[in-house]
């Protein structure tokens, strides 16, 4: 299944991509005798559980009226409101390469905020003295169980779905102190979307294309087989740290091809576009704007 957030006057709203159009699933429990309205919020809070009854609504809803022109919606963040969001650092083999550092021996995890968030199609406000912002485009994981020293062999199990991600980034901050908080969690600095797949429609995270346009040039052209650590190995990792929950987000890493690698380097400035695109997840635009 594709799922999609898209923005109301009522808030974020769920919607299901299906052939027939966006199923608004709101309007589909409710023509079900649903009680309860099924947001994007509760279902990434109750995770794998649900998507047995998400399917079920797909099926049951033949009413016309029930499906929306995609063209028409605003999209809302893929994950409007995660619970934890962590981001992988040095995670591909010829990234690391270009950073001028040695392949780390442990998973190098960071977290953002949600101040962080930010949907497909959604202008990012750069301010004047943000002088060094680079992109990264990444494989967005959805955490769908609840999991605590999970094995690597099972640690897939607990995935909800996939996402692209931006993981933004000022360089200039992100360097300043030693750790990167500062350069990371600036607002609207990891744009999320337009999907989430669901982890059935992805059998192997570590087989998919990854890509990155910078004004329509093709700046990051990968595999996530370059990976150092894998998706199953990172949440191995994370969960012998902490426990990770439904609707838990974790950015994996980006390839090579990003500015700080380049000589010379061009920053990201207002008017300037990039595009994510992880195979099977569709592309997500997002336009540098003057804050």
């Amino acid at each position: 299944m594709k799922l999609i957030s898209y923005r109301t006057n009522d808030g974020n709203m769920l919607g299901i991509v299906t052939e027939r159009g966006v199923l608004d699933v709101a309007a589909a429990a409710q023509a079900a005798g649903i009680p309860r309205a099924i947001t994007p919020d509760a279902v990434f809070r109750r995770g794998l559980p649900v998507l047995d009854r998400l399917r079920a609504l797909v099926e049951a809803s033949t009413d016309a009226a029930l499906f929306l022109n995609e063209a028409d919606l605003t999209c809302g963040p893929a994950v409007p409101n995660p619970g934890k969001i962590l981001c992988v650092g040095l995670n591909y083999a010829k990234h690391a390469a270009e950073s001028g550092a040695a392949p780390p021996d442990e998973p190098v995890l960071f977290s953002k905020f949600n101040n962080t968030i930010a949907a497909a199609n959604e202008d990012i406000p750069l301010q004047a003295d943000w002088r060094t912002v680079d992109y990264e485009s990444e494989l967005g994981v959805v955490m769908g169980a609840t999991v605590r020293n999970v094995p690597v062999e099972d640690a897939l199990d607990a995935v909800f779905g996939y996402c692209n991600m931006n993981d933004l980034s000022e360089r200039d901050f992100q360097m300043k102190s030693g750790q990167w908080l500062l350069g990371k969690t600036l607002d609207k600095f990891l744009p999320l979307g337009p999907y989430v797949v669901t982890a059935d429609e992805i059998p192997d995270p570590q087989n998919l294309s990854i890509k990155g346009w910078m004004n329509g040039e093709l700046r990051q052209s990968s595999n996530t087989a370059d990976m150092i650590f894998s998706v199953a190995e990172v949440i191995a990792y994370a969960s012998r740290i902490m426990t990770l929950e439904p609707g838990d987000v974790i950015s994996s890493g980006t390839p090579e091809g990003v500015i700080m690698g380049m000589d010379p380097r061009v920053w990201l400035q207002p008017g300037d576009e990039y595009v994510v695109e992880v195979e099977g997840l569709g592309r997500l635009v997002n336009r540098m704007v003057e804050a």
